[in-house]
């Protein structure tokens, strides 16, 4: 197993390339701005999944970095609010889309989360 077989990471995939796809329709001048900002924390979310995967044996570092992955998946989803909020994206159907992912990936990242922290706490 590695971590391209967590749900979570697929997941967390899938919503990278379709942020990234969204973004690209975005006014010029949110290109570099929120329009960064949320690619940049959608693919955090991933990052940190990987890292916290590569670092399982120890367990503290594997909490701590899904915590992270759980805290940009929170991030992410603020910019896409903003996003909206400001008449940057428009298309209401890609912003209810990416806000169910999102908040669905939330969950189950944070799902996950408590599993490997009741694991450890049973390790002591």
């Amino acid at each position: 197993m590695n971590y391209k077989d967590l749900e979570i990471w697929q997941l967390s995939r899938e919503l990278v390339i379709e942020i990234h796809k969204m973004s690209l329709g975005l006014p010029k001048f949110e290109m570099y701005e929120e329009g960064s900002q949320i690619r940049r924390s959608s693919k955090s979310v991933k990052s940190n999944i990987v890292e916290g995967y590569g670092r399982r044996n120890y367990k503290n570092e594997y909490i701590r970095f899904i915590t992270f992955a759980l805290a940009s998946n929170d991030e992410t989803l603020d910019h896409l609010e903003n996003l909206f909020e400001t008449g940057s994206l428009t298309n209401k159907d890609i912003y209810n889309n990416l806000y169910n992912k999102i908040e669905l990936l939330g969950k189950k990242i944070n799902r996950f989360l408590q599993s490997v922290q009741s694991d450890h706490l049973s390790d002591k």
